[in-house]
């Protein structure tokens, strides 16, 4: 099958190629006819070649860079260090909310249909559409995250199960033994992850069964935090002290700031009565007061080297993929370790 060329697209536009090309590429033209002229390269499937493109605007790239949800701070740090790698001139960022499950595919697709050259995705969810969508891309993809079969596409990949189990093992050498896992939904990729990683850190550390359980939030938000945490809390008092909860891993820095707020309208301290811990190590966990300890995943690192290796890829359109893997780190602070034993450690 040939490939669809630009004159098609102007005769389908029934517009002139000049203004295909003009609508296609940046140029000066009206809404309208970029609209009909996009309509017509969707309708027959033509794309156009970005070295080629990149020539005739100057070296100018766009890149798309694509997440479930763009106020996550997370993410926030990811597109920050994005846009500080290409620099002032390299490609221009935009960015993509992917929302619900099967979006980040239909982001892909639109990414090719507003003429981006190159697009960075970091999906919570996978599966086959999305590995097909990216495996017949026309575009560079460059994945921050797993798509659960290695070698398709380059990626930057950081086990944060590890990091969990990370965050369990501080917790156990605190001496807190009574331990719940408040977890984000189980069918996205850091939920199913990040489960795996507890029961593997409480099964090899030997914790009674009897003393640990799992709480699903139903998004990795505050407010889903601290509606899953409330009914930990609810009949904290009326148990006995040796068998309350005194320890909360929480799957990221937002569910775990919303644990807190859930432990503090309940009257129990943080981290006197209980030991609270996030993921990500977000620019929020270091401002929170207490300030919170959390199992930093270098998400500003992930940002780059996604960057990095998408210029790579511009550059070498051929070159064998690269996954590159991110240690996690646990950063220790005050919702964990009070003051006493802070002092008792120097």
């Amino acid at each position: 099958m040939t490939k669809p060329t630009l004159n098609e697209v102007a005769a389908v536009a029934g517009v002139s190629l000049a203004s295909a090309s003009r609508a296609l590429s940046g140029g000066l033209a009206s809404q309208r006819m970029i609209a009909k002229v996009r309509a017509a390269a969707r309708e027959i499937g033509y794309y156009p070649d970005a070295t080629a493109r990149a020539l005739r605007t100057g070296g100018a790239r766009r890149v798309t860079f694509a997440v479930d949800d763009i106020g996550n701070p997370n993410y926030v740090s990811m597109l920050r260090a994005i846009e500080a790698s290409f620099g002032p001139e390299g490609p221009f960022v935009s960015v993509a909310s992917t929302g619900a499950l099967g979006h980040t595919a239909e982001a892909l697709k639109q990414a090719t249909a507003v003429m981006a050259d190159g697009l960075i995705i970091s999906p919570i969810r996978t599966g086959d559409r999305l590995r097909r969508a990216i495996e017949s891309s026309p575009i560079p993809v460059v994945v921050i995250g797993s798509l659960g079969v290695k070698g398709i596409v380059d990626s930057v990949h950081v086990d944060s199960s590890r990091g969990v189990g990370m965050a369990v093992e501080h917790i156990h050498d605190l001496g807190r033994r009574n331990i719940a896992f408040v977890n984000g939904p189980l069918d996205t990729n850091p939920g199913s992850s990040r489960e795996q990683g507890f029961f593997r850190a409480v099964r090899h550390l030997g914790i009674d069964p009897a003393s640990y359980r799992q709480v699903v939030a139903e998004d990795f938000t505050v407010a889903a935090g601290a509606a899953a945490a409330r009914e930990l809390f609810v009949r904290w008092a009326a148990k006995a002290p040796s068998r309350r909860i005194d320890a909360v891993v929480a799957a990221n820095d937002l569910i775990a700031i919303g644990v807190i707020r859930a432990a503090l309208d309940h009257g129990i301290r943080v981290p006197e009565d209980v030991a609270v811990t996030g993921v990500d190590d977000t620019e929020i966990a270091a401002a929170y007061n207490p300030s919170l300890t959390s199992v930093s995943l270098f998400a500003a690192q992930r940002g780059a080297l996604a960057a990095e290796l998408l210029l790579k890829r511009f550059a070498q359109p051929s070159r064998e993929v690269q996954v590159i893997e991110v240690e996690p780190e646990l950063i220790v602070r005050r919702s964990t370790v009070t003051r006493q034993q802070k002092e008792g450690a120097r």
